[in-house]
């Protein structure tokens, strides 16, 4: 039986190796691995290191831009498995996104709480990932069998320089989005009689919740840092790297339970006629 790869010493070293390891199952299995050694103490440093700029990935899937890619459903036959095939990609890019929130931003004098928190979210995604491809497999598919799409990872190139950006833009907009759009498809899915999917469904929300809660947690550490009120570096964030705006309506219940005051999200909804 092969040894396993020993682990880098550091924590930023550890979090690059994941972004670097393109198999997914390998990647999901090296997070679970450098969690316990973060948790037991064997890996007690944070350290440096400098993370790709793009995370390593199989040759499947297929990449394309979001406007090609087809449409997602919840009914039967391949639309259930694109759905997800299409869930499992985006879990699989929010485990490299918290791996890179360690390693990129380091320098930045963080207490230990902050890779504490998204050491668990990194753990939290890997678990995601496995619950969906195993489900897809159910279907008679498999992660890498039908295209996807970049846009996460163009969200982290264009954040890559700031963490209020990032922040701002991947836990507080793009997750807590999940929190508004996920209640609807399990309940199509529920009235289908798709309970296997639903209970996966059900577990991954109940997780995005405390990552959408980390987000907002950072957020204001950072802004109580830079002297600043942190709905209004939100805001200013949103609007310099998202600047097609918030879209209603919301799961405010959901992102209450996050700490996500309603008050700093509800002013950046913008009309149809002018999101970009």
């Amino acid at each position: 039986m092969t040894e396993p790869t020993p682990l880098p010493r550091t924590l930023a070293a550890a979090a690059t190796l994941v972004l670097t390891t393109p198999d997914p199952q390998e990647k999901c299995a090296l997070t679970g691995r450098i969690a316990a050694a973060w948790q037991a103490g064997d890996i007690c440093d944070v350290g440096k290191a400098v993370p790709p700029d793009r995370p390593a990935r199989p040759a499947t899937p297929l990449l394309l831009p979001p406007r090609e890619m087809p449409k997602r459903s919840t009914g039967p036959g391949k639309g259930r498995a694109g759905l997800l095939h299409a869930l499992a990609h985006i879990e699989l890019n929010a485990v490299d996104l918290a791996w890179d929130i360690i390693a990129r931003f380091t320098g930045q004098d963080l207490p230990r709480a902050f890779y504490d928190d998204w050491v668990q979210v990194a753990v939290e995604e890997a678990e995601h990932f496995e619950l969906l491809e195993a489900t897809l497999r159910r279907y008679d598919s498999f992660y890498g069998a039908m295209p996807a799409h970049d846009g996460l990872w163009q969200a982290a190139e264009k954040t890559a320089h700031d963490l209020a950006a990032r922040l701002a833009v991947v836990p507080m907009t793009l997750e807590a989005r999940g929190l508004d759009t996920t209640p609807a498809t399990v309940a199509r899915l529920r009235a289908q009689g798709e309970e296997v999917v639903v209970a996966a469904l059900e577990v991954i929300y109940a997780d995005e919740i405390k990552h959408v809660a980390a987000g907002v947690r950072w957020m204001r550490h950072v802004a109580e840092c830079r002297g600043t009120d942190p709905a209004g570096l939100y805001a200013a964030m949103l609007t310099a790297h998202f600047p097609g705006g918030l879209k209603a309506p919301f799961n405010e219940a959901a992102r209450d339970q996050a700490g996500f005051p309603a008050a700093w999200y509800t002013p950046l909804v913008k009309p149809v006629e002018e999101r970009t």
